[in-house]
């Protein structure tokens, strides 16, 4: 039997909640789509009101008024334009003084304090750029996947068809909650949990009712299940006793594949293929057994029928005492997380699989193997949470990078990662910090002319962090097809028909521009800040490399510098210079995280590299890949 998912259907947006993402997700547009004032106020070229202050206020002239939703032809030159929040940037304007700090009077404006190139802006692509990947295929749609997608102008999604299941809750002596608890009886807690966990997964269950120990009711109801539903699934009944016969109606009406688990608590568990190809599935019928083995072995199975992509969310926790057990079994342990100085520490809450407070206080379940009988205190074991806790999270702090995204998708690290593009010169601060589990980096140093080894000083970081060896990646000129500016090189900024877009500060490559530009200056004996100054557009910045080139294809500018890969997105023209070492800086103490571990693991596999890819032209793979160069 192969499980996967149905089919792909595409529904309303607004519908999709709690549905799984069947593919791929690029954002269509740039967001804002357009360079707006964040403020109301006035519009002006910063230069013009450089010297602005209480005593001395410059006075413009107000050349008119720009709303929400209207593109005008008004421009700042010699002059203000009176701008509401959210309106379109006009052009020749840098910068909004906020209405705070002006006073208007008989057409003209007075402005009490200076503003710098992009105050109170945000730029075209600043938060999402054209391009962009927003969500992946397997995201289980929640609230705010929908506001995203809804920003970004989608009205519909492609989603898979939810498997449909039937619950089944089994036993004498259960008792739907709301009526009378009768002795020896407890209240159903496994259909409410079974039925409750599933709709979370992203599939389509119905809890069908309760069954009596009685062997022609149970098969009755699974055979009737079986012409309706796509998995059947039932809590007790399920172990070998004479009251147990969940095991003897699926092996009647199929294979079965699984009875009883090496596990304590969920031995009797048992799985099964019915004769139309349908999956049955035994649960135990102790609440917290039943809890611990939906999600350590029905989640995965379910998942594949959602098609909800999973990355197994386990990490390894010390255990505070010495605990004694059986050999042969697997023990799965109800725990809460206490942290120390050296990690944390899983107690154990119960060894009652039949408790249900458990489901709530503990945080997750501690796995002792099978060949073990003694587990002393202070070592390792495997944890798996019951619900997400932060630490999960791979923090991701740095320069942003395609070929990262698809290691990440790849790996499944995605669905677990929270990655911020803050630029090198963030990620080196997140790391100093203590935020950043990897921070991607390709700083240059303009004295050797390498990458980032010598950074390791200037942050005071020897010692307590590592560079692991990246990839290299073509940067170079983005301009537009057919090149109708003839520009070749980074001297040509200078000109004065040429408009460029700036990397925002901190990022490498904005490093490498103002490096080239200040080389530059030195050969001629030409004065940094007059260099600057000639250029049109060196204070307008984005974000990605993505916004350069989008930036180029809506001639907002005339060329940008990025890597080679955003050019082809938008099919501009494409001028090399040179090849950067794209590196992970990674805090010594995050080395052992297993997160971490397994990005690392996947960044040695070239041939993984290679397969994975969008833009391959554009990277080359080193042999030391993924290993320390320095520390």
């Amino acid at each position: 039997m192969k499980l996967t998912p149905k089919g792909v259907e595409r529904i309303p947006l607004l519908n999709s909640l709690y549905r799984i993402l069947a593919s791929d997700i690029y954002a269509p547009i740039d967001y804002p789509p357009f360079d707006r004032s964040e403020v109301d106020g006035y519009a002006v070229k910063s230069s013009q009101v450089s010297w602005a202050s209480e005593i001395s206020p410059v006075v413009l002239h107000v050349k008119g008024e720009i709303q929400v939703g209207e593109k005008s032809t008004l421009t700042c030159l010699d002059g203000a334009l009176r701008i509401s929040t959210g309106a379109l940037l006009p052009r020749e304007c840098d910068a909004i003084v906020m209405e705070e700090y002006t006073e208007s009077k008989n057409g003209s404006v007075r402005v009490y304090r200076p503003v710098s190139p992009g105050e109170n802006i945000a730029t075209a692509g600043s938060d999402i750029s054209a391009g962009d990947l927003v969500l992946v295929a397997g995201t289980l749609i929640k609230h705010e996947h929908i506001a995203l997608l809804a920003g970004l102008g989608f009205s519909e999604i492609p989603v898979y068809i939810k498997p449909r299941i039937a619950i089944f809750s089994t036993g004498n002596e259960v008792v739907s909650p709301g009526d009378q608890l009768r002795e020896g009886c407890v209240y159903d807690v496994n259909g409410y949990l079974i039925t409750s966990y599933l709709r979370e997964l992203g599939a389509e269950p119905v809890f069908s009712g309760r069954l009596p120990d009685n062997y022609n009711d149970v098969k009755d109801a699974v055979l009737s299940a079986l012409s309706d539903y796509d998995v059947v699934i039932t809590s007790g009944g399920t172990s070998a006793g004479v009251s147990d016969i969940v095991y003897r109606v699926f092996g009647d009406l199929g294979e079965i594949v699984v009875h009883g688990l090496k596990t304590k608590p969920g031995k009797p568990t048992v799985i099964a293929i019915s004769r139309d190809n349908r999956l049955l599935i035994g649960l135990p019928g102790f609440p917290l057994s039943c809890y611990m083995i939906l999600i350590r072995v029905i989640k995965p199975l379910i998942s594949r029928l959602t098609g909800l992509r999973l990355y197994e969310e386990k990490f390894y926790v010390k255990l505070p005492f010495t605990i004694r057990k059986h050999v042969g079994r697997t023990w799965l342990i109800p725990s809460i997380l206490v942290e120390s100085e050296s990690g944390y520490a899983a107690y154990p809450v119960s060894l009652s699989s039949g408790s249900i407070y458990s489901i709530v206080y503990s945080e997750g379940f501690i796995e002792l193997s099978e060949d073990l009988d003694v587990v002393e205190e202070n070592t390792l074991v495997p944890f798996y949470p019951f619900r997400e806790i932060s630490r999960l999270k791979l923090v991701i702090i740095g320069s942003n990078d395609p070929l990262l995204e698809d290691i990440l998708r790849a790996t499944g690290l995605v669905y677990v990662s929270r990655i911020l593009n803050t630029g090198s010169t963030g990620g080196w601060h997140a790391v100093v910090r203590g935020e950043a589990d990897i921070a991607p980096t390709h700083l240059l140093d303009p004295l050797t002319n390498t990458y980032n080894i010598l950074f390791l000083e200037k942050y005071k970081l020897r010692g307590r962090a590592v560079i692991v060896r990246g990839f290299e990646r073509l940067i170079g000129l983005v301009v537009a097809k057919g090149n109708p500016k003839n520009i070749h090189g980074i001297e040509d900024f200078l000109r004065s028909d040429v408009r460029i877009v700036n990397r925002t500060r901190g990022s490498g490559i904005r490093v490498f521009l103002d490096l080239s530009l200040k080389k530059y200056a030195e050969e001629r004996g030409l004065e940094w800040g007059r260099v600057v100054e000639s250029i049109k557009g060196y204070t307008y910045e984005v974000k990605t490399h993505t916004a350069v080139a989008l930036a180029v294809k809506q001639e907002r500018a005339d060329v940008g510098l990025a890597v080679g890969y955003a050019a082809k997105l938008y099919d501009l023209d494409f001028i090399p210079l040179k090849w950067e070492e794209y590196d992970f800086l990674i805090p010594k103490n995050r080395l052992e995280k297993e997160i971490v571990k397994d990005f690392l693991r996947a960044l040695r596999n070239i041939d993984l590299l290679k397969r994975i890819a969008r833009f391959p032209e554009y990277y080359r793979f080193p042999d030391d890949i993924g290993q320390v160069r320095a520390e």
